[in-house]
């Protein structure tokens, strides 16, 4: 074992593992790549700003402090968190990999993981509050934000565990036959090992939310009504786009678990399957703020006022009276409802 962990430090084992897994190393700087580096990054600057607004939006507006907008703003902390680990995996990738330690590898990696994870857990969580909402089961009790809170941190923690695996010893350093080719410094059985836990929990989230949409449709069930129905649209598009993005990444890490090296040419493609999954991150807070009005206007209040002090400063001195005015909602949270744990229930077109 010590001399597996003395391994992390040498500047040879990651040429060493890409060399047996890869059929060439040979990385040119050419023009086409750099552009392409270049969109790499501005999408994940815009990743970390959109999910940022989100954040701002949850955190200062205490109508946003309830479970289904606390998950929601989890999941837009592992979006952000996501966006900051593509730039630093982006950064580091082409000919500086070769030049990486492996446990500056496993840093980079498992960042990626970490925020994959968390994002998983998050999706379960929402799919949980749901059905808590629609059955009025008072789960939380008196102290709901703290437990919460302690669910939002179990969740993280968990997610920090499955992401360090490899760096804490089961990697294939010393066990070349057993790397995966798309991680040559990952073992396979990890690799299937955590492919295979997302997909069982994202199965057990779809069939939570087919379970759910049974009880809403119901005669019998009196929670079910179009504001409802709208609210489980919206998680659910949040679902299907994760899956969409993410199911391609998925389908090329079973076949690196099934293919034998430099047997499976499409392997040595899966940068391309990994960048469209990042559109994951990029599509969440589009979604939450096209499917709810009052999350919109908070969202995008940091930006109006950042063009009417712009504005202002243009003109050299404000006009009195010209200043951004508070926002009214058009909430239900704030007139209360028939279902206490579900704070989602808007009128109109708010239905996040």
């Amino acid at each position: 074992m010590g001399s597996l962990y003395s391994e992390y430090l040498s500047p040879t084992k990651v040429r060493e593992h890409y060399n047996y897994t890869k059929e060439t190393l040979t990385i040119e700087e050419t023009p086409s790549r750099q552009v392409a580096l270049t969109l790499i990054l501005i999408l994940c600057c815009t990743i970390i700003v959109e999910n940022l607004l989100v954040l701002i939006a949850v955190v200062r507006n205490s109508k946003f402090h309830s479970a289904m907008y606390l998950f929601l703003g989890n999941l837009a902390a592992s979006d952000l968190l996501a966006g900051v680990a593509f730039i630093a995996n982006t950064l580091l990738s082409g000919p500086v990999t070769l030049g990486l330690t492996p446990v500056q590898w496993f840093a980079r990696e498992g960042s990626a993981f970490i925020t994959l994870s968390a994002s998983v857990f998050s999706l379960l969580a929402i799919a949980i509050e749901r059905r808590v909402a629609v059955t009025k089961v008072k789960l939380y009790g008196s102290d709901k934000s703290c437990r919460m809170l302690l669910l939002i941190a179990a969740s993280w923690l968990i997610s920090l565990a499955l992401g360090g695996l490899p760096i804490l010893g089961w990697n294939c350093l010393g066990r070349l036959a057993a790397c995966s080719t798309v991680l040559p410094l990952y073992a396979k059985a990890y690799v299937l090992c955590v492919v295979t836990v997302f997909s069982v929990i994202l199965l057990a989230i779809v069939a939570l939310y087919v379970r759910i949409y049974r009880v809403v449709r119901s005669s019998h069930a009196d929670v079910a009504g179009p504001q409802t129905l709208a609210l489980l649209k919206t998680v659910t598009i949040v679902l299907g786009v994760f899956i969409a993005c993410w199911l391609p990444a998925f389908c090329i890490l079973l076949l690196d678990y099934a293919c034998p090296v430099r047997a499976c040419p499409v392997l040595y493609r899966a940068h391309y399957f990994f960048a469209f999954a990042t559109l994951n991150s990029l599509l969440n807070p589009v979604i939450y703020t096209w499917r709810s009005r009052d999350l919109r206007r908070e969202v995008l209040r940091p930006l109006l006022c950042w063009r009417r002090a712009a504005g202002a400063q243009g003109r050299g001195a404000g006009t009195p009276g010209h200043r951004l005015l508070p926002l009214r909602s058009s909430s239900s949270l704030e007139r209360g409802t028939h279902m206490p744990t579900s704070p989602t229930y808007l009128e109109g077109n708010t239905v996040v």
